[in-house]
C-alpha cells in the first residue's frame, strides 16, 4: 500500500465538529492568523479553506449569517464581487497560476459543507495540477501547509497596498 505523508492535516483528523456556523465562530474571533482569515471588509471577509483543493483555495463569504443567494443584499453582493477580484490579483501576485476555478454550491446536495452561510470558492489552477491520485485513490495532494500559504498570502498583501 502506498502512504502519503502530511502530518500538518493531523489536526483535523477526529476534531470533533463543533456546533454553530465555522464562518460566525471565525469572524468573531480576533485571532484572524490562527484562523486563517486574510482580509475582512465592511460586508465580507475572505480566508484560507482547511480543506483546499489547490494552494491558496480561498472561501469569500458575508459577514452576516445568510445562506441563500437571493437573500443577499445588494451591498454584500457588490462587496462579494470585488473581494473576488481582489483575492484573483492577489493569488496572482503570490502563486502565479494558470487559471481559476470560481464557484459556490447552494444546499448540501450541490456539495456546499456549510450550507447554512453563503460562501463563494476561489481555487487557484495549474497545467498539471490534477494527477491521477483523486481519481485512483480518492485523495488530493496539497504540496505545501496552511500557515506558509498564509503567510505568502499576507505577503503579497502587503506588498500590494504599500
Amino acid at each position: 500500500m502506498e502512504r502519503i505523508w502530511a502530518p500538518w492535516r493531523t489536526v483535523y483528523i477526529g476534531k470533533h465538529k463543533e456546533e454553530g456556523c465555522i464562518f460566525c465562530e471565525k469572524l468573531r474571533s480576533t485571532e484572524d492568523e490562527a484562523n486563517y482569515v486574510l482580509l475582512r471588509g465592511q460586508e465580507t471577509f475572505v480566508l484560507l479553506n482547511l480543506y483546499p483543493y489547490t494552494n491558496g483555495h480561498l472561501l469569500i463569504a458575508p459577514n452576516r449569517h445568510v445562506g441563500e443567494l437571493t437573500e443577499l443584499t445588494e451591498g454584500e453582493l457588490l462587496e462579494l464581487g470585488k473581494m473576488t477580484q481582489g483575492v484573483v490579483s492577489l493569488l496572482r501576485a503570490a502563486f502565479n497560476p494558470d487559471g481559476f476555478n470560481i464557484g459556490v454550491n447552494l444546499g448540501k446536495i450541490a456539495g456546499a459543507g456549510v450550507p447554512g452561510h453563503f460562501h463563494i470558492h476561489v481555487v487557484p489552477r495549474w497545467a498539471g495540477d490534477t494527477n491521477f491520485m483523486p481519481v485512483l485513490g480518492d485523495v488530493r495532494v496539497i504540496s505545501e501547509a496552511l500557515d506558509t500559504t498564509y503567510c505568502k498570502l499576507k505577503e503579497a498583501l502587503a506588498g500590494k497596498k504599500a
